[in-house]
C-alpha cells in the first residue's frame, strides 16, 4: 500500500488514486453479494473451495486449492517483502529482525486462538490505524508545503491513457484475485446473518477506500511539494518511494506513527493469511482428517522460504499481478456454475479453461510483441503495470476471455464426444438433461470427481443429473 498506490499516483495522477482506491475497495461487495448464494449451495462450508468441491468434484476442488495456497504464498511473500522496505526506508535498519518477529508473534497467537483471534486483533488493529492516519493525515497537512506552480506542469490533474487502461484492468484483476483470498470467505461464512454481512463488506469498503485515497494522494504532494522526482535529472527519485520522501520532511513523530502503522497493518494481513492457508490445507487436502498442529507446522516450514524470498525485495506490485493475472483466468469459468440454469457446466471446463486462460495471455504476448520468450514473460508481467503500450491491458484481456473461449470449447468437444459414444452404445444422449433437484444435499459425494451424479431420493444415481 505504501509504495504501490503513491507511484501510480505519481504515473497516472489523481485519476489513478480514484481508480486504484475504488477498485480495491468496491469489489468487497461480491462477497456480499456471492456469499449468501454460496452458503445456501453449501451450508457445512466455511471457504469457496469447498462449494467448489461439492459443485464441481474433487478434481476442480484441487486445482483452485492449489492456485489459492499459491496465491497466499505470494501474498505473505509481499507483505513481509513491504514491512521489509517499510523498516529499512524509515530507519535506515535491517527489516530482516523485524519480519522474524512478525511471524513469530503471529504464528503464536494463530495457533493458540485460531482465526477468532485473527478476527479480534483485526478490530483492534482496525481502530489504531484509523488514529494513526487521521494524526498522519494532519501532520502532513501542516507541515508539508505545496508549490501550487508546479501542479498544473506536472499533468497529474489531467486524464492519461494508463489511467483510462486502468479502469479495466484494476476491477478485473482485484474483483478475481479476491475470490481466491480464503480469509475473505472465511470471513463471508462466518457472518452471522445476511445482513451482518453486508453491513461488514460496507464498513470494510469504505474504510478501504478512504484509507487508501490518503496514502495514495502522498505520492500527488510529494510531486507537488518538488519532492518528486527531485532535482537531478540523472537519478531522479523512484515514484515507489514517493510516500518516504515525503516523510523526510517531517518530524521523527511522525514517522515513528506511520511505523507503528505499517508494522500493525501488516501483522492484521499476516495473521489473516497464515489462518487462511492453515485452514484451506486443513480442509482441501487432508479434508480435516490430519491433527490441525501437523498443518499448523507445515506452514510454520513454508514461512521460512516466503522469508528467505521476502528478504530479496523483489518487485511487491509484479507479486500481486502474477496472481491476479491467474484468478482472471480462473475466476469467470469457476463462477459460472453459481447459476443453477448452468447446470451443465463441470470441473473439466473450469480446469481447462483456467489453465487455458492463462496460455491465452503467452499467445497474446508472442503475437504483440513478436517472440515467445517475451510471450512466456507477459506471464509473469515482468514489464510491470505502467509500461507503455497495450501489453499489460491486452494480458487482462485475454486471460479471461481465453479462460471462457477454452472453457466453451472444451464443453463443446466434451459434449461432442459424449454424443458420440451415446450413439455407439445405442444409449440415450443424456448430458444435458436437467437434474431433478440442485439441493446441495442431493448432489454426489464430494470425492467422486469430474464425471460424479446426483443421487435421488431413493438413493439411486441418475446420469441426467451430472453436476460435478
Amino acid at each position: 500500500m505504501l509504495f504501490s498506490y503513491p507511484e501510480l499516483a505519481t504515473l497516472a495522477g489523481i485519476q489513478g488514486v480514484v481508480i486504484y482506491a475504488l477498485a480495491s475497495g468496491l469489489p468487497l461487495f461480491i462477497f456480499a453479494a456471492l456469499g449468501p448464494i454460496i452458503r445456501r449451495k453449501c451450508p457445512e462450508g466455511f471457504v469457496l473451495t469447498e462449494w467448489t468441491r461439492q459443485r464441481y468434484g474433487v478434481v476442480a476442488a484441487l486445482y483452485l486449492s492449489f492456485m489459492t495456497l499459491v496465491t497466499l504464498f505470494l501474498y505473505m511473500v509481499a507483505e513481509l517483502s513491504a514491512i521489509g522496505q517499510v523498516v529499512t526506508a524509515l530507519t535506515g535498519l535491517d527489516g530482516l529482525p523485524v519480519i522474524i518477529v512478525e511471524c513469530l508473534i503471529t504464528t503464536i497467537y494463530t495457533s493458540l486462538g485460531g482465526f477468532r483471534i485473527s478476527f479480534m486483533t483485526d478490530n483492534i488493529q482496525g481502530a489504531m490505524v484509523v488514529g494513526l492516519i487521521i494524526v498522519a493525515s494532519i501532520a502532513i497537512g501542516v507541515e508539508t508545503k505545496i508549490d501550487t506552480s508546479l501542479i498544473e506542469p506536472s499533468g497529474l490533474t489531467k486524464p492519461t491513457l494508463l489511467g483510462w487502461q486502468l479502469l479495466y484492468i484494476l476491477p478485473v484483476a482485484i474483483l478475481t484475485n479476491d475470490f481466491f483470498l480464503s480469509s475473505f470467505w472465511l470471513r463471508t461464512f462466518a457472518s452471522k446473518t445476511d445482513k451482518d454481512l453486508w453491513i461488514g463488506v460496507s464498513i470494510a469498503a469504505g474504510a478501504i477506500i478512504v484509507i487508501i485515497t490518503l496514502v495514495g494522494c502522498t505520492g500527488l504532494i510529494a510531486a507537488w511539494a518538488g519532492l518528486w522526482p527531485g532535482n537531478d535529472p540523472e537519478n531522479p527519485v523512484p515514484g515507489s518511494i514517493a510516500f518516504f520522501v515525503l516523510l523526510e520532511q517531517l518530524p521523527n513523530w511522525v514517522v515513528g506513527i506511520v511505523l507503528i502503522m505499517s508494522v500493525t497493518l501488516s501483522t492484521a494481513a499476516f495473521d489473516s493469511f497464515q489462518s487462511a492457508m492453515v485452514s484451506t490445507a486443513s480442509n482441501d487436502l487432508f479434508r480435516n482428517r490430519l491433527n490441525i498442529w501437523w498443518i499448523r507446522g507445515a506452514v510454520v516450514l513454508v514461512i521460512i522460504p516466503i522469508v528467505v524470498i521476502a528478504i530479496q525485495a523483489p518487485s511487491i506490485l509484479q507479486i500481486f499481478l502474477i496472481s491476479d493475472l491467474v484468478s482472471a483466468a480462473t475466476i469467470p469459468v469457476l463462477v459460472i456454475g453459481l447459476s443453477d440454469t448452468c447446470y451443465w457446466w463441470r470441473g473439466l471446463e473450469v480446469v481447462v479453461g483456467g489453465l487455458g486462460g492463462i496460455f491465452t495471455v503467452f499467445l497474446f504476448g508472442t503475437v504483440y510483441f513478436g517472440t515467445a520468450l517475451e510471450g512466456a514473460q507477459l506471464i509473469l508481467l515482468q514489464q510491470g503495470l505502467y509500461a507503455d503500450g497495450w501489453g499489460a491491458f491486452g494480458a487482462f484481456v485475454a486471460a479471461p476471455v481465453g479462460g471462457l473461449l477454452w472453457g466453451f470449447s472444451t464443453l463443446a468437444l466434451r459434449l461432442v464426444v459424449q454424443f458420440a459414444m451415446a450413439k455407439v452404445r445405442g444409449t440415450r444422449f443424456d448430458a444435458l438433461d436437467r437434474p431433478t433437484s440442485l439441493e446441495p444435499t442431493e448432489y454426489a459425494a464430494p470425492g467422486d470427481g469430474i464425471e460424479g451424479e446426483t443421487v435421488s431420493d431413493s438413493g439411486v444415481g441418475k446420469g441426467a443429473g451430472k453436476l460435478v
